[in-house]
This record gives structure tokens, sequence and C-alpha cells, in this order.
């Protein structure tokens, strides 16, 4: 299939430039895939679909402050790193801007107590490095760093949990699971009052998500691999899911990765974790998942492909054109899908 397959048009003026307040206030768009019929809510109205035969997956991934912007020790040059993925606890893959800048044995300086050198480059600016640092890693993020927020959003974010779900507990992500977004603490614990089991994976959001499709042939695109976990109790409520079929809500394209990724070839799930580089485009037959919470995708994106094989491509664009006709908001801070 061509990339140029999953193409919609899509005024600028629908790009959400800030997120909405209170979360779960953002409008729902709600596809049946056996019927082809939509229905236009707002995230609070999604307990309507949802019952005690259902279990909702969630990617308690945290955004960091992952966007740190670097002094060459003997250049001066200013260059922007954005951590992506962990390799260990002094190394990083990272991209840079710019990256001609960052060369091989370069040193950077993020003030007197962080810094970093360049040990390997890669393709479209990415680079290794090995941080040095004197105190705790993770506060001194907290300090220099900066909310990697996506390029289409130009307006300074006021708050930085905004970007990060309420249920987020584990560091790691240079961009958010943004279907949780939508969730507020009241709102989940009304789920769980209908008797819906809530289970978490986790996933670091890296390349494998974000980076856009450059190949004119999927198929030759090549996905970025991200870091994922499935503990015991989850594997637990996925497995006794599948026995009593129960239907499996994936909140978010990472969370159907995670479980696209883990489940084994008798259907089953283990505690277990590893790296994914899954690409999912039609015609996937999907193993795990009955049900997905989603946000609207950019076009010609790796995301819209994933919906596109699970509500088919024509179909996903129709009814991505019903949202463009309803100004919907789209991408990390706009509106919600719920796919059943």
């Amino acid at each position: 299939m061509k990339t140029s397959d999953f193409y919609y048009d899509l005024p600028q003026e629908l790009i959400a430039q800030r997120p909405i307040e209170p979360r779960d206030a953002s409008r729902l768009l709600v596809y049946d895939r056996k019927t082809g019929k939509t229905e236009h809510k707002h995230f609070y109205d999604i307990t309507e679909y949802l019952t005690d035969n259902d279990v909702l997956v969630i990617n308690n991934t945290r955004v960091i402050p992952a966007r740190i912007f670097g002094t060459g020790r003997e250049t001066g040059c200013r260059v922007e790193f954005l951590l992506h993925k962990r390799i260990n606890m002094y190394e990083w893959k990272v991209l840079c801007k710019p990256a001609k800048k960052a060369k091989p044995n370069a040193v950077f300086d993020f003030g007197d107590k962080l810094s970093c050198t360049v040990t390997g480059t890669g393709e479209m600016g990415e680079r290794t490095v090995k941080f040095e640092y004197d105190g705790v890693f993770e506060q001194l993020l907290s300090e220099v760093g900066q909310t990697p927020l996506p390029p289409y959003i130009h307006e300074k974010l006021k708050d930085g949990a905004r970007y990060n779900t309420v249920y987020a507990k584990f560091d790691g992500s240079c961009a958010a699971p943004t279907a949780g977004l939508h969730f507020t603490p009241a709102l989940l614990e009304k789920i769980k009052n209908k008797g819906v089991t809530v289970a978490e994976v986790l996933l670091h959001v890296g390349l494998g998500t974000f980076r856009p499709v450059q190949s004119d042939s999927i198929e030759e695109h090549k996905m970025h691999s991200e870091y994922w976990e499935i503990s015991q109790e989850t594997a637990d409520i996925l497995n006794n899911a599948k026995r009593s079929k129960k239907r499996i809500i994936c909140v978010g394209t990472t969370s159907v990765r995670v479980l696209e990724s883990a489940i084994n070839e008798d259907g089953t799930f283990s505690p277990s974790s590893g790296n994914t580089e899954i690409f999912i485009y039609p015609p996937y037959k999907f193993k795990a998942v009955d049900a997905l919470i989603t946000n609207f995708h950019l076009p010609e994106s790796t995301l819209i492909m994933l919906v596109s094989a699970f509500c088919g491509r024509e179909e996903t664009l129709r009814f991505y054109r019903e949202a463009v006709e309803n100004k919907y908001r789209f991408f990390s801070f706009g509106d919600a899908c719920l796919l059943l």
C-alpha cells in the first residue's frame, strides 16, 4: 500500500493547540465497526458504552522533560537534544538539532552538573550519547529539561502535567499516550464502579510511535523499537478476559501495540517485557484487542494506519472526514474516538 492512501485534508485551525478543561469535556466520536454508524458525544459519555464485561487497558508511562539544550564544550554551539530511548543508566538514544553539530566524541554541557558525550550516530539526526552527572539524573533533567510538545503545537503549555495522564507512573516517554489524556480521576472511578476492570501496561513512547513515514510504500517503513512491560497481575486479568469472553478495550495505540506484541501463539499472556517494532497496517489480523479509544491522528502516519487496520481504510477516512466536517479538534490535545 502507498503512504498516500492514508492522506486526508485537515484545516490547520482544527489542530488543537491547548488541552481542554476539564479533561473529559473533549468530544467523542463513537464508531461501530459492525453497523458503520457514528455517534457524536462527549468523552464523559464513554461510560454509556462500558459494562462489567469489559477490561480497559491503559498505558501507565510518564512523559519526562526530554527536551534539553546543550552547549558544545569546544565549539560553543547550541544543540537541542530530544531523549527518546534509554539504553542503560547512562546512555540514551536522542534526536539532535542541528545534528551536524553533534559529531562523534563531541561533549555538550547542560549547566554545571550534567553533560554528555556523543558516542554514536544514526539516521535522520539520531545520536547515541553517554551522560555524566553529579547528583540524581531525573532531578537534574527536571531542572534543565522541557516538556517535549509535538512540533504542530505552537502555544506554550502552561501546566506541564496536562501532557501526562492522571494515571502516569513510570518515567520514560518523550511523547504522551494521548488517548489517556481525556480521563479524570472521577471518570476512572465511575468506570470502575460500573464493574469495568482496569489493567495497566507500560510502553515508553518513542520514535516508533511518532516518527513520520518517509517511504512511498508503507511496507518499506522501519519502525523504531519501544520498550514495553506486562505484569503478572495484568497477564492474569487478560487471560481471564479471554477465557470469559470479556471485551478488551485498549486506551490508545500504544496499549494496542503492547498487547499485539505480547500475546502468545495460544492466545494467552505471560508476565513479560521487551522491545517492539510492531507496525500495524491493513490487512493486519488483531489477536488481542476488541475495541479502541484513540485520538485523531496525523495524515499518512503509522497511527492512522493502525486505526485503518482496525476499522478498514475507507471507513476510517470516511469518519475522519465526518470529524473534519463537524469541526472536531485533532491530534495530541484534540478530541477522541471510540471504535467499537
